[in-house]
């Protein structure tokens, strides 16, 4: 009965908590957007406009619920329902602090021991892409279909490098439990923090998990220049704010699971190791594993406001001529590791050199297409050289 009373204790805590987070996150990412364009940001309701996210949540709760006439009424109101399950659902096997070590009145997880964790969230947050196809099939609107199209395959070419990141972190540890993930880099210090090992695998995995999110420079579903909201354009009121909750939730998760699989979750040198047995040292452990999340979090929201958007087919290019064979790759090097039994340098050194080598590659596929493509661009090109040559010889 205790069992059951923490587990539904948890369950509401988070459930109950995730919607305010996410709003105060709104608040965050609106006044980090003024500071980096010399804007003032939101200042009116209560002091510092902390009281923003309250404005705002009474505003959506009180809007008439407009739903329009040439809907498909049934799949319309499940659409948002499906994206914000789906995304609730994957924190249920994300540890949130030292499950070890909580006392026994707390549970810093929902679904504790579960061996399939990673294959679990990525299992339920693929579901995600129906609430997304049937908003914008029961939107009955052009401008909804074609943002659904595109959200669509930029989710489903993204899942494959992104599932593909982690099986070097599985492969490593033995394991797809995500708790005892979080236990191994701890016991084996700073140095065993998986980012030391195989940087270009965390790479790939945040940034496919941008594309995932549909968070900038990877939102070419709701573009505003040519398709509106994408596919919830005819969404308003609470069904939008479902489809937006879902997207920060998806942040929040991207941000625990960076934390969790590459930089040592909650252990930090010095103040909250598996050593620590001083009093409220899970609640250190706590503080620590918050802090780099919300150091994701930060960084997500410096990347929206700092990159430019992508084009579609430079979104896909990137997915399929980089990010795959890189993923591909890595994976291969893991295994040539663990099956000669390597030192864990020869992974960084692959990871770094497979990175600078993939790069050049592109670049210069790249310069080969434009050439082909484009004769102006031969002579954009040539006409830097051509005016130094000139500049040279005039000096002479």
């Amino acid at each position: 009965m205790t069992e059951i009373l923490v587990t539904l204790l948890t369950v509401l805590v988070v459930v109950g908590a995730i919607p305010g987070v996410c709003n105060y996150l709104i608040l965050l990412e609106r006044k980090m957007a003024a500071w980096m364009q010399d804007r003032v940001g939101p200042n009116r309701v209560g002091p510092w406009g902390l009281l923003q996210p309250l404005a705002d949540g009474i505003k959506l709760l009180l809007k008439e619920e407009v739903i329009p006439g040439h809907v498909d009424r049934a799949l319309y109101i499940m659409a948002p329902m499906i994206s914000v399950f789906t995304t609730m659902l994957a924190l249920a096997v994300v540890p949130f602090g030292p499950v070890e070590d909580a006392p026994w009145w707390l549970r810093f997880i929902i679904a504790p021991n579960i061996d399939i964790g990673l294959v679990f969230i990525f299992a339920i947050t693929s579901l995600a892409v129906y609430g997304i196809i049937l908003g914008g099939w029961a939107s009955n609107s052009k401008y909804s279909a074609l943002g659904a199209l595109r959200a669509s395959a930029q989710v489903v070419s993204y899942e494959i490098p992104l599932g593909m990141s982690v099986l070097g972190i599985a492969l490593m540890s033995g394991t797809l439990n995500l708790e005892q993930i979080q236990s191994q880099q701890a016991a084996a210090g700073l140095l065993g923090w998986n980012i030391w090992i195989q940087p270009l695998a965390c790479l790939i995995f945040f940034t496919s998990s941008l594309a995932e999110a549909n968070r900038l420079p990877f939102d070419l579903a709701e573009c505003e220049q040519e398709l509106v909201g994408g596919w919830h354009t005819e969404y308003s009121a609470l069904k939008w704010a479902l489809f937006f909750l879902g997207e920060y939730t998806h942040v929040i998760t991207i941000s625990f699971l960076t934390s969790i699989l590459f930089f040592g979750g909650w252990h930090f040198p010095g103040i909250a190791t598996a050593e620590s047995t001083y009093m409220f040292a899970w609640l250190v452990k706590l503080m620590v594993l918050m802090t780099k999340v919300f150091m994701c979090i930060i960084l997500i929201m410096l990347l929206r406001w700092t990159i430019p958007r992508f084009r579609f087919d430079q979104l896909m290019e990137l997915a399929w001529k980089i990010m795959i064979p890189l993923s591909l790759f890595n994976v291969v090097l893991v295994m040539i590791c663990r099956h000669f039994e390597l030192s864990n340098v020869w992974l960084l050194t692959g990871s770094v050199t497979m990175f600078c080598v993939w790069g050049i590659v592109s670049t210069n596929m790249r310069r080969s297409e434009l050439q082909a493509k484009s004769p102006g661009y031969r002579m954009a090109a040539a006409a830097p050289v051509a005016a130094t040559s000139a500049a040279s010889g005039g000096h002479h």
